[in-house]
């Protein structure tokens, strides 16, 4: 069987590094490498609504954005198919028939939509349809019948429970209609969870610490020399620390070796930067210019792409809309399928209607 990626984000706004090393990146390389044949990324509007169904403009006024990002990192709509999760309606119907597979008692396990209700302080108000969103989820992936999704270290029990309910569907009505995931993390530990500039242990747009893909380089430049460094690294002469210290998780995530000789040449290497750091005698302003360097390096050509696609948002429009009509066309052969398993195809089948 062909294999196939589902994949996407949430359009509540625009997309930052974060999302680059976890995913983005990875995307493209998995585009690029011809090992898949059907590429799906989904701009998941409708999950986004589970928490901010109050404030559907922030939703509606991102989608486009999302877009930008996705086109400007190197997506290309020829291969991989962009589309709007709300408009493939049949997500919602296979949402529905999945409910029955899952137990409230299962949901509220589950440790993401835990931590993330937490987050989201709801308490005792969850909204019915932010609890339920990883069988939305399972819907999502299915439909597309993908068997591998890319995914933050964060997101592992949502595959879970996607594998779960798929097992249970095919148990029940004995037929192999629906194929179980895997997860596929990042090669680079660093990248699974990358954190935010204030040094918190996630990057996210409501806490104000991120460095956004369309960040100007003196946007870029202005977060990083304020970043969570070591707080006992008071003087250069201090022996500084390395774990917890944001630049050099960043460092981590984006430094290759060439980039000594272009921003750096005192030192041959990361490690030969660490070892300096940690005995002393190597101030926080250095380091940060250096990374400086590196994150605008991978960062400019993608500011570059998305001020060519700004240009024609027409067109931006029309690859929404026509990689939409495919994704429809795919979601519902496998809701026809469900459909069939559980015998719900009345109007295919007049004997069984006869009887």
């Amino acid at each position: 069987m062909a294999k196939t990626i589902l994949t996407g984000d949430r359009p509540t706004g625009r997309l930052h590094l974060g999302h680059y090393v976890g995913s983005l990146k990875r995307r493209v390389e998995l585009q690029n490498s011809g090992e898949y044949k059907n590429i799906y990324i989904m701009i998941a509007d409708a999950q986004a609504l589970t928490d901010n169904f109050d404030n559907p403009d922030k939703v509606r006024q991102n989608i486009m954005e999302v877009a930008l990002d996705y086109l400007s990192v190197g997506l290309n709509p020829d291969i991989s198919t962009i589309f709007i999760q709300s408009m493939v309606t049949e997500l919602t119907e296979l949402t529905f028939y999945y409910m029955n597979l899952v137990t409230l008692a299962r949901l509220q396990l589950n440790p993401t939509v835990k931590s993330e209700i937490q987050m989201r302080d709801f308490k005792s108000s969850i909204p019915v349809g932010f609890l339920c969103y990883p069988i939305s989820q399972a819907a999502d992936i299915t439909a597309f019948k993908a068997d591998t999704v890319p995914v933050g270290e964060d997101q592992l029990p949502m595959i879970e429970q996607t594998r779960e309910i798929a097992r249970k569907f095919n148990h029940i009505y004995g037929e192999d209609v629906l194929i179980e995931p895997k997860a596929l993390l990042p090669d680079n530990q660093v990248c699974m969870r990358l954190p935010g500039i204030d040094g918190k242990a996630k990057m996210s747009k409501s806490l104000g610490n991120c460095i956004y893909l369309s960040d100007t380089a003196e946007d870029v430049q202005k977060k990083i020399m304020s970043m969570y460094t070591d707080p006992t690294h008071l003087k250069v002469t201090d022996p500084g620390h390395i774990e917890g210290n944001t630049v050099f998780t960043y460092l981590d995530a984006f430094c290759k070796p060439e980039h000594f000789e272009k921003y750096w040449n005192d030192y041959a290497s990361l490690d030969e930067v660490k070892e300096h750091y940690q005995r002393g005698g190597l101030g926080d302003v250095k380091v940060k210019r250096f990374l400086n360097s590196i994150v605008n390096e991978e960062l400019e050509p993608i500011r570059t792409k998305r001020k060519e696609f700004e240009q024609d948002m027409g067109a931006v429009y029309d690859i929404l809309v026509d990689g939409t009509g495919k994704a429809k066309e795919v979601a519902a052969n496998t809701l026809a399928e469900v459909k069939q398993a559980m015998k719900l195809n009345y109007f295919d089948d007049k004997a069984l209607i006869l009887k």
